[in-house]
């Protein structure tokens, strides 16, 4: 979900990449290679107008980075296995033709409610992935 726009000020780079979705990574790429217009204020930060939010807001949902999660490698796929052990917990999801397995906390899966058969969102960043129910 994309946060609202208010009024007509312009946004920092920050507040933008919320208004739209996506990473101020993204927004610093777009800017560069030209599909985001941007000025700089007095103290030479980059500015997004309300009207250039507004126009952004059609990007592609794969580009999209969630509410409050940042990643590149966004999978959608299904919980196929839980195995808790103590703290621990693996999780296997098979996310189109791949297989994934996360070690995270058994807390997170008692937080997120998570059992076989979700429907869930792997992101993998790095050598990490976490894992967002959807």
């Amino acid at each position: 979900m994309t946060a609202p726009v208010t009024g007509e000020k312009d946004l920092t780079l920050g507040e933008a990449a919320r208004a739209i979705g996506v990473s101020v990574d993204t927004l610093r790429r777009w800017d560069r290679a030209g599909k985001l217009r941007t000025h700089r204020d007095a103290e030479n930060r980059r500015l997004v107008s309300a009207a250039e939010i507004q126009r952004l807001r059609a990007v592609p949902e794969r580009h999209r980075t969630g509410a409050h999660l940042s990643a590149r490698n966004r999978m959608l796929g299904r919980v196929l296995s839980i195995e808790v052990d103590g703290v621990m917990a693996l999780v296997e999801i098979e996310a189109g033709p791949f297989l994934l397995t996360a070690a995270i906390t058994r807390d997170s899966v008692e937080d997120l409610g998570l059992r076989e058969g979700d429907e869930v969102v792997a992101l993998v960043k790095a050598t990490s992935m976490m894992i967002e129910k959807s």
